[in-house]
């Protein structure tokens, strides 16, 4: 069972009918007790990285979350904002994030106002590492609304990077934690399949 985690940032019903459409048992919680009992994470979100820690730490999942990725050794998807929670720190309220990838996430800012922010729309990715959950994913357009961007210190940890104006860190991972900076639910047919491949592999 995997477990999607609500901590109030984010709709998360879409995700969920794409996985259990896929056959992929899946639930919807905040619950301690069922997120150290599910087989992996998927951690979601769209909004403020300050309010989205802040939440973590007001539902107590923050010490679940570490005991299950960091101990366990789950595997773990977060999307999003769910991905640049899973970096050491954010100009977005100038707050610590999970600290599981030596990583900093970082506005957005073109001087000359030549792009609009937040960056919505499809994107292509430029693969810099190949990974098992990309494997038959065909099409290279995937879909992103963000305003803030990770950079990886270690390209180690970098599976793929997209352009907006700079280059970013759009795929990043390390062991069991991975993280896309765009919606693969929201990805068509391209971003059912990654999901599939996390969750069946």
């Amino acid at each position: 069972m995997i477990a999607i985690i609500d901590y109030g940032m984010g709709n998360l019903r879409s995700l969920q009918y794409k996985l259990l459409k896929d056959g992929i048992d899946c639930l919807i919680t905040n619950n301690p007790d069922e997120i150290a009992n599910s087989t992996k994470i998927i951690l979601p979100g769209v909004g403020n990285f300050k309010k989205a820690m802040e939440n973590i730490h007001k539902l107590n999942l923050f010490d679940v979350l570490n005991n299950e990725v960091l101990i366990n050794k789950k595997n773990i998807m977060g999307i999003c904002l769910g991905m640049q929670l899973l970096t050491d720190y954010s100009e977005e309220g100038n707050v610590d994030g999970l600290g599981w990838i030596n990583a900093k996430t970082i506005k957005f800012n073109f001087n000359d106002n030549s792009l609009r922010i937040p960056h919505v729309g499809w994107n292509s990715l430029n693969t810099i590492n190949e990974h098992k959950y990309l494997k038959g994913v065909d099409e290279n357009e995937f879909y992103f609304t963000h305003s803030y961007y990770v950079l990886c210190k270690n390209e180690e940890n970098v599976i793929s990077k997209s352009n907006y104006g700079i280059d970013f860190d759009s795929i990043i991972v390390k062991d069991n934690i991975f993280g896309t900076q765009f919606h693969p639910e929201k990805s068509h047919l391209s971003g059912f399949k990654l999901i599939s491949n996390f969750a069946k592999s």
